[in-house]
């Protein structure tokens, strides 16, 4: 893992991204307010690998979340997810809120997101589906050129922009995490049994769900589906922003964690 910033503890992970000390922009989006705790799961950097294939999964990963927790000594820490790395996060909440003193989850769902909705860039009718899914094989491919792995990593994203041309813009150099491809088969085939809508109930800590407008990753249903069944849970929708609203509205943004984080009490002790 890779750790930058200072005051409360934060744990930033997705469910396939590889990241490297050139860091993560979602992750980098809350380094002025905590100590960021970025984190490779199984199979990804120098992480353990997966003795079975079920320690791929979104459960085992939670499991593994909590053992970094209890081995950095905190009782408590808050969990900042984006795409699948907030699905990850919902599960997180759901069996271990008493971990956890606060929860960001930005352009995710609670379930399966893709058959229901023709939002979705990974639905079927999606006039995008077919040059996303295309995308998505060909950067599987371990035999790739640095090169080219960039060229469709750019095209990729600019897919879940409400601004395309704007990415020269949003994107640099400096960022240049990879995808495990492992990790990414694992979830294709867990994604359809994916459903913890009626658990959502029992998440009992604060949550800030955050959701672009015109997300076609996760659409914007599937957070106003959360912010309804979560218990006091808080709605932030980004009326200029895709799937990358921390990118595309960055100081509404940051103005809603700090303002979320601000009314949240600090813990009266954090560190075992």
């Amino acid at each position: 893992m890779f750790v930058k910033g200072s005051g409360q503890p934060l744990c930033v992970t997705h469910l396939y991204s590889e990241f490297n000390d050139s860091g993560d922009y979602f992750a980098e989006t809350f380094t002025d307010l905590h100590r960021v705790y970025l984190v490779n799961l199984r199979e990804t950097g120098r992480s353990e690998k997966a003795a079975e294939p079920h320690q791929l999964s979104m459960f085992e990963s939670v499991l593994d979340l909590e053992a970094i927790r209890d081995m950095l000594g905190y009782k408590k820490w808050g969990f900042a997810g984006h795409s699948t790395g907030g699905m990850l996060g919902v599960l997180y909440s759901i069996y271990f809120s008493e971990h956890l003193y606060f929860q960001l989850i930005v352009g995710a769902a609670a379930r399966e997101y893709m058959t229901f909705s023709d939002q979705c860039i990974y639905n079927e009718n999606h006039p995008d589906f077919a040059f996303m899914q295309s995308l998505i094989e060909k950067l599987k491919r371990k035999d790739l050129s640095e090169t080219r792995r960039k060229e469709l990593t750019i095209e990729r994203t600019k897919l879940s922009l409400y601004k395309p041309e704007a990415y020269e813009q949003l994107f640099n150099d400096r960022v240049h995490k990879t995808m495990s491809a492992v990790r990414m088969n694992y979830f294709v085939r867990e994604l359809p049994i994916f459903d913890v809508t009626h658990k959502l109930q029992l998440i009992d800590t604060s949550v800030l769900i955050m959701c672009g407008k015109h997300d076609v990753q996760c659409p914007l249903e599937y957070s106003l589906e959360m912010n309804e069944h979560i218990s006091g849970c808080k709605l932030v929708v980004f009326e200029d922003s895709n799937h990358y609203p921390f990118l595309e509205e960055p100081t509404k943004f940051k103005q809603a964690v700090q303002q979320f984080v601000s009314e949240i009490r600090e813990p009266d002790d954090a560190k075992s």
